[in-house]
């Protein structure tokens, strides 16, 4: 706190020596042109519209009901249909050998896994990771559905 009434950083040891104010803030408005020395007017952003489709509800192939919420469902190996994201965990446990402590877990990238829990639930390990999704190609009905969830 000094008592020279010019603020706390010193007043004039502050200002940029030798610019001049306006012109440098005329020269950084990203609406000034450098090459022509002059203002231009941007073109008013106009948001997309959404799509005015419902999103589709097709029936699970592993147990028939239909698949309400589509963003959490996963597609099937062979046929790239959408799954019942609880199916699959279902499927896998089926054909798994588990053991105490066992579970079947999601790990991202369309990949499950086989997941020991130790006795105190503080540690973990991978026994096996099932690859169920490929990430080179994306199904075709996620990519229908995207514009429902991403518009920009």
């Amino acid at each position: 706190m000094g008592g020279n009434g010019r603020g706390a950083r010193g007043g004039r040891n502050n200002r940029r020596s030798g610019v001049n104010r306006k012109a440098f803030r005329e020269n950084t408005d990203s609406r000034f042109e450098k090459s022509r020395g002059a203002f231009y007017e941007r073109p008013k952003w106009v948001p997309p519209e959404m799509s005015s489709e419902p999103i589709p509800t097709p029936d699970c192939p592993y147990c028939g009901k239909p698949i309400t919420d589509l963003s959490v469902a996963v597609a099937d190996r062979d046929s790239d249909a959408p799954v019942h994201f609880d199916c699959i965990v279902e499927r896998i446990t089926e054909g798994e050998t588990l053991e105490k402590g066992d579970t079947v877990t999601y790990i991202g990238g369309g990949r499950f896994a086989v997941v020991n829990f130790s006795e105190e639930n503080r540690n973990f390990r991978i026994k096996k990771i099932l690859e169920w999704e490929t990430q080179e190609s994306r199904a075709e009905w996620r990519k229908n559905i995207s514009d429902h969830f991403s518009i920009t």
